[in-house]
């Protein structure tokens, strides 16, 4: 219903922008400043001079309406959700120099494909087929990034390689995965959370709907950070996101968001031991390319030893200077693969050396494969 009424709303000279699918986000504040970010050139100002404080407080009033919220000096914040925007206010009461507003586009479609990926150098060939892998292979699998870096999109993307017969239920505080529209004629359950359905009491009907996969949009406050763990210790797979500025430093960033006293020790062994994959993906201005990059940084490994100590392969890294490094996986990770009906040769990468992880080796990745043994 809120859709049906949201499509009556008049952007007015905004609307330009919302239909660019090459637009992810447009920002307004500091009373006529109009920023967008890009798929292609990232974040750059436009000149619109007829989209200024009159025609935002006029959009916002719109919202609050469809809504039923109120938007003023009392309440000077809104939330604004349909199916594929997300609108942010602030009142002029707050952002002194002007009412401000973000609105984010969710598009119901997966932009990511395999083509795009390797042709537009986000990752490797061998990174790609091996996180297929992976996939297939039922791993536990967080990305890490920025914002705007694309974290999201890979998920969504990784999230369509799971089988059909899998059942997948997608848990956000603000819709952005939108596979049950993406994907129509599959078993998968959005659910919604709220300030009446918190993170742990979905996560308790979540798991009496029998999920194979939960997805969780992002990992960004105790309560999804506790989510993730009891969905792991339960035998759920799962794939989300969270901030941080490398994939090997996801199990502290976790640990940081705890709002309790747990000992870090043991937390961390929790998160080494039942997720798999970390993966860091980095948006940035590529002076090579002459465009906005985005691209997998770093794929790391957890695991816990036979001593039970938490630890970390970086099979995947790429440096500064654009020269690759890799490591083969851990008879850890071989050996989940292969209970899950993945095989995997202990030479994955055909590094021509086999210790456990791998020996760190700088290697050229443009024509290399996994090995058909693999596929």
């Amino acid at each position: 219903m809120t859709d049906a009424i949201f499509s009556e709303i008049d952007f007015g000279p905004l609307k330009e922008f919302l239909e660019d699918d090459n637009v992810t986000d447009v920002s307004y504040s500091n009373g006529g400043q109009v920023w967008l970010k890009t798929l292609d050139k990232g974040v750059y100002q436009v000149i619109r001079p007829e989209i200024n404080n009159p025609l935002m407080e006029k959009l916002a009033f719109q919202c609050s309406n469809v809504m039923g919220k109120t938007f003023n000096m009392a309440h000077p914040f809104l939330d604004a959700e349909s199916a594929e925007l997300r609108l942010n206010f602030v009142h002029d009461s707050i952002a002194t120099n002007g009412i401000a507003c973000v609105i984010r586009k969710t598009p119901a479609k997966i932009r990511l494909n395999k083509d795009k990926l390797l042709n537009e150098k986000y990752c490797t060939l061998q990174v790609h087929d091996f996180l297929m892998k992976c996939v297939e292979g039922h791993c536990n699998i967080i990305v890490s990034g920025e914002t705007g870096s694309g974290k999201t999109e890979l998920v969504k993307y990784l999230a369509s390689h799971t089988k059909e017969n899998e059942k997948i239920i997608t848990i956000e505080d603000t819709l952005e995965l939108h596979l049950d529209r993406i994907f129509p004629t599959r078993d998968i359950v959005a659910m919604k959370t709220n300030n009446i359905a918190s993170y742990s009491d979905v996560l308790v009907t979540c798991m009496r709907q029998n999920p194979k996969w939960i997805l969780l949009s992002e990992v960004r406050s105790a309560e999804a950070v506790m989510a993730v763990r009891n969905s792991i210790s339960s035998g759920h797979n799962i794939l989300s996101t969270i901030h941080a500025d490398k994939a090997a430093s996801i199990p502290m960033r976790m640990y940081s968001l705890l709002e309790t006293n747990q000992d870090v020790s043991q937390f961390l062994s929790t998160i080494h031991r039942y997720v798999q994959i970390g993966v860091y993906v980095k948006g940035y201005m590529s002076k090579a390319l002459g465009r906005f990059q985005r691209e997998i940084m770093e794929v790391t490994e957890f695991y816990v030893d036979e001593s039970n100590t938490p630890c970390t392969n970086i099979i995947y890294k790429k440096s500064i200077d654009g020269t690759f490094a890799m490591k083969n996986p851990t008879k850890y990770l071989l050996d989940y693969l292969s209970i899950q009906g993945v095989e995997l040769p202990a030479d994955t990468f055909r590094l021509g050396n086999v210790n456990n992880g791998g020996a760190n080796n700088q290697v050229d990745l443009n024509d290399l494969e996994l090995p058909k043994a693999a596929a």
